[in-house]
């Protein structure tokens, strides 16, 4: 078994993100690994008008799950839940997706479909540029405010301008209809608060809660862990 951890908006280095549940179940010998996300400017081209968008996100995602047919569980969160409907479909080796805070996606579905309207207060949209990204000041108290205070204090390095154009384009298709489905709900989420959530889960094959902010990886790691070596 493998785990790949595909990551929200506006962030880069994946790893980094992943990297205390990471930890644990390299412990009990599963690997993982985190994809870079071209449309956040972690594969060279910067991000913006003429910057990567979701298809690029998508085939970035897609050759990392089609390296090699060992079971793969494909974790998603936020964003990448986006991504990972249509970078998961096909894929023999795909048998659990996990949606954290995510979206599930039909065929023709975008990021914006599933918004309130209107970006979000701890967002920074820049038309001009064609890129956006979370407002620094408010990343610890929106995302992050149960986490280890080292964590918090690094993790503005590892915040990213992304090319606006994702939250428009749609995806191709939906995997989580053909793969059994986990959607991890965070009950104590602030970016998307947690009645959402349990909306977007409708679509999963099965929910879990857990009380936790929008990055229960990092705050709740062995319980994030122990949910997926129990699949």
């Amino acid at each position: 078994m493998r785990v790949v951890f595909v990551h929200g908006a506006c962030v880069r280095d994946g790893s980094w993100w992943w990297h205390r549940t990471a930890g644990l179940l390299a412990e009990r010998g599963v690997p993982s690994v985190a994809p870079a996300l071209p449309s956040c400017g972690e594969t060279g081209r910067p991000a913006g008008v003429d910057g990567p968008g979701l298809p690029e996100d998508v085939a970035a995602v897609r050759q990392v799950l089609g390296d090699g047919d060992e079971p793969t569980v494909v974790v998603a969160h936020s964003y990448g839940g986006i991504v990972t409907a249509e970078a998961a479909a096909g894929i023999g080796s795909v048998r659990h997706l996990v949606l954290v805070s995510s979206y599930l996606p039909e065929a023709g579905q975008s990021l914006s479909d599933f918004g309130p309207g209107g970006p979000a207060p701890f967002l920074d949209v820049d038309p001009a540029a064609g890129t956006f990204g979370v407002r620094p000041e408010l990343l610890v108290d929106t995302f992050l405010q149960d986490c280890d205070p080292e964590d918090q204090a690094r993790a503005a390095d590892h915040l990213a301008r992304q090319s606006v154009r994702v939250t428009g384009q749609p995806v191709g298709a939906a995997a989580w209809q053909q793969v059994p489905s986990t959607y991890l709900v965070c009950a104590r989420d602030r970016g998307t608060p947690a009645e959402r959530q349990r909306g977007f889960a409708r679509r999963a094959g099965r929910v879990v809660e857990l009380d936790a902010g929008h990055h229960p990886f990092l705050s709740r790691p062995a319980e994030v862990r122990d949910l997926l070596l129990g699949l």
